[in-house]
């Protein structure tokens, strides 16, 4: 490669966002050998205040919080400079290295610059937003000579035209994602714009089309026009940076494209090539450095182990895949934007159940269905930053701090994160932290890192009058494990629409005078209840369900004589693993209640007409009651007191957000302290030290339903806050029969546990009404005794 070619190249690489800054040769220099965070000082001790930084400076502080990925800075650095570019100043001079790797108009590069890291940060919506401005500002923007001369419209173009349909494809949104990869596909130079631009520019535009619509290709997963060459995106892709300035980048940036490669071939049938690629990557000890690429290729080299008939390599090669996914915690996926590829963790985790399970190692994939869930968990609470730590605050709040200070590290663009000693001495660190953090709080731990009991373990749990059956499904793939305390039994079940069955089953549920949910509740019966019935001896069951089938009333499923509630006394959780600390904490054997009613929710349309008369009904039921109604059901009196009681009940309505489930909540009365809602969030905030929880609202029990289950909702916070048990509804209920339940319920808490009080409580129910809709939607989650 001649150096006018790789000079270009590297610089795309490096300065892609069409961002750097100039005015000394020291930050030149910096910026050239890929130091980044000393780059980041040297501006930082320019400007302690950024508001009064020019554009000339900002645009490259910008560009070093981007390779950073220190998204808060980032923001706030492009904000102020989209107030110097409104307030005139947008046209700027620079020198030296940086001088073609940005135009001397900045208007749209703010915008360009937020759509990566929105990309990055999987806000894909918030992508297209700023990549649709970038591209609508093009045509009003004056282009110096210079601009002109460089083809800088045309670039600009082309990244927001990549940005458009990599972002449309990753939220998918095929259909607008393909239409701005033939967009960007036909972006053509023209006659008069190949002759006025310099070769070398005109070289690298080339290259970067190629490597966006590479990208699209990917999040579409069209991999076969990845290797017709078309747009020369295998030539754009084969021109490696071996390393230069003296430093390697290969795990950051030749990797990614070797990826591309790779990965086209395998899905595109040519395995024996995909194969070589694959493990010629895995001898680069630098591979394992990026982590999101390494646990993909560690999961296509299993595939074809077990396509191959090597079944003990295949889930050797997805056990590590597993292990370098469970290492992560961050959200944050600074690859997708390199390589338009965000894997589901979770096809990994499937295809090493399915085969643990054709392999015989039914308990090893029982250990993995869990793993599976507590990994999914882990990626929704990534964000969160503010849990409650209940042992040893200060210790482990700064253990915290030092994981989250190393993850970010890890993602750096950075020559000094690159080092071989560097990411030894970073991942060596971050296990034995959190290692720490396991000893200390383990219930914490569980929240930060996959941390999951052996089944034995598991088993321990379980009383000798009790029988857990997990579910576990993919696809059509369905599973049942049946554990007691000394036996576990697998079931392969028939998952053919078992989604469809299931949501049919809940909408005939919603009409009390429908018949039409009986055939449904028999099928149902059939292919969930009658495989495994052989394996239950105990009238008590624990049903842990898995994705849609939280949202199932296991109770309401009929073998053709009876009903699961005739039968057994069921309780649910969200993970069996979850028993190792319920069974810890040790509550006492008080009547303690704190009940919210009927909070004023500033609009009459809300009022609950029988929840006030509920709460009432209930404090006559427990001596120690303390009713808060209307604009007493604060949230703020419930923050301020709640830790003080056993039992604590909510008459009040909860809201679901099922695209933003720490949002979800429970709407109480809002004052000066508070704004009303206690959401989901917020419990992982909170202390409690309450025996039972009830939630007598509409759909208090439902979750978001993500891709590795672990339903989050309101009765996951509540367990985490400190409840041992939550008592929910799967949908709005009659209020005479809620009401009915709920005053039964707590009348029987005097004479029996609580799973047992709440069946009796819904059979008194079930006398009056036979439809389910009126008995079925209440469940019991957490400890049943």
């Amino acid at each position: 490669m001649n150096v006018a070619i790789k000079f270009f190249v590297i610089a795309i690489l490096f300065f892609s966002s069409g961002c750097a800054s100039v005015l000394f040769q020291e930050k030149d220099r910096l910026a050239m050998g890929g130091q980044y965070s000393e780059l980041e000082r040297a501006f930082e001790g320019e400007y302690k205040d950024i508001s009064s930084a020019k554009s000339v400076d900002l645009i490259g502080l910008c560009n070093t919080y981007s390779k950073l990925k220190k998204y808060n800075k980032l923001f706030s650095c492009l904000e102020q400079l989209e107030n110097n570019i409104k307030k005139g100043d947008k046209i700027i001079t620079h020198y030296g290295w940086f001088s073609w790797s940005y135009p001397q108009n900045i208007t749209v590069i703010p915008d360009l610059l937020k759509a990566e890291a929105y990309i990055e940060l999987g806000d894909y919506d918030k992508a297209v937003a700023s990549a649709k401005k970038a591209y609508e500002l093009l045509p009003t923007i004056e282009w110096s000579f210079k601009d002109r001369h460089n083809s800088w419209e045309r670039r600009c173009k082309i990244r927001s035209l990549g940005i458009l349909a990599l972002a449309y494809a990753l939220k998918g949104d095929n259909k607008n994602a393909s239409q701005y990869a033939v967009q960007l596909e036909n972006e053509g130079m023209g006659f008069w714009g190949f002759m006025n631009t310099p070769g070398g520019v005109t070289l690298a535009i080339e290259k970067e089309k190629s490597f966006g619509l590479a990208r699209a290709y990917m999040a579409l997963g069209q991999y076969d026009k990845i290797l017709t060459d078309k747009g020369g995106i295998v030539d754009a892709l084969g021109s490696f940076t071996e390393g230069y300035v003296g430093v390697t980048f290969f795990a950051f940036v030749d990797l990614p494209k070797q990826f591309i490669i790779n990965k086209a071939l395998y899905e595109t049938g040519h395995i024996k090539e995909a194969k070589e690629g694959y493990d010629r990557l895995l001898s680069k000890p630098e591979t394992k450095s990026n982590g999101e690429i390494y646990w993909p290729i560690l999961f296509d080299r299993g595939r074809i182990s077990q396509a191959e008939g090597n079944t003990k390599q295949g889930i050797e090669f997805y056990r590590q895949s597993v292990d370098v996914i469970e290492t992560q915690r961050s959200t944050i996926n600074t690859e997708a934007f390199k390589i338009g590829f965000v894997g589901d963790k979770q096809k990994v985790y499937h295809q090493m159940i399915s085969t643990l399970y054709s392999d015989g190692q039914y308990a090893n994939a029982f250990e993995y269905v869990e793993r599976s869930k507590a990994r999914a968990l882990v990626d929704l609470l990534a964000s969160n930053k503010d849990f409650v730590i209940k042992d040893s605050r200060e210790q482990v709040a700064s253990m915290l701090k030092e994981i989250e200070t190393i993850e970010t590290e890890g993602k750096a663009l950075d020559v000094s994160s690159f080092a071989a000693d560097k990411i030894y001495e970073r991942n060596t660190r971050s296990v034995q932290i959190k290692e720490k953090v396991k000893t200390i709080a383990p219930e914490l731990s569980s929240l930060i890192a996959v941390s999951i009991p052996h089944s034995s373990e598991i088993q321990s749990y379980i009383q000798s009058d009790e029988t857990l059956i997990e579910y576990y499904y993919h696809g059509e793939d369905l599973y049942a494990f049946v554990l007691t305390r000394n036996e576990l039994k697998t079931v392969k079940l028939d998952g053919k629409e078992i989604i469809k069955d299931m949501e049919d089953f809940r909408k005939s549920l919603q009409d009390p005078k429908s018949q039409e949910y009986i055939e449904l509740s028999k099928k149902l019966h059939q292919k969930l209840i009658k495989p495994v019935e052989s394996f239950i001896n105990t009238q008590k069951l624990i049903i842990v369900p898995h994705g849609v089938l939280h949202y199932l009333p296991f109770n309401a499923l009929n073998s053709g004589s009876d009903y699961l509630i005739d039968k057994y006394s069921v309780s649910y959780l969200p993970s069996a693993s979850v028993m190792k600390f319920l069974k810890q904490k040790k509550k006492q054997k008080t009547e303690s209640v704190l009940i919210f009613g009927n909070p004023d929710l500033d609009d009459p349309k809300y009022d609950l007409k029988y929840a006030g008369e509920e709460a009432v009904a209930i404090s006559k039921e427990l001596p120690h009651a303390k009713v808060l109604l209307r604009k007493d059901a604060t949230e703020t009196n419930f923050k301020k007191s709640a830790s003080q009681f056993n039992y604590i009940h909510f008459a009040t309505h909860g809201s679901f957000e099922s695209d933003s489930p720490l949002n979800s909540g429970l709407f109480l009365s809002k004052d000066a302290e508070n704004d009303g809602l206690l959401s989901v969030n917020e419990l992982y905030s909170t202390s409690l030290n309450a025996d039972l929880v009830t939630l007598s609202a509409c759909e208090t029990a439902l979750g978001k339903i993500n891709a590795g289950d672990d339903v989050v909702g309101l009765q996951r916070g509540f367990l985490y806050a400190g409840a041992n048990s939550i008592v929910a509804s799967l949908w709005k209920v009659d209020d005479m029969a809620t009401a009915q339940i709920m005053t039964e319920f707590y009348s029987n808490l005097k004479k029996t546990n609580k799973r047992d009080a709440l069946r009796k409580a819904q059979l008194v129910v079930k006398k009056q009404y036979e439809h389910p809709f009126f008995w079925a939607a209440f469940q019991l989650t957490g400890i049943g005794e």
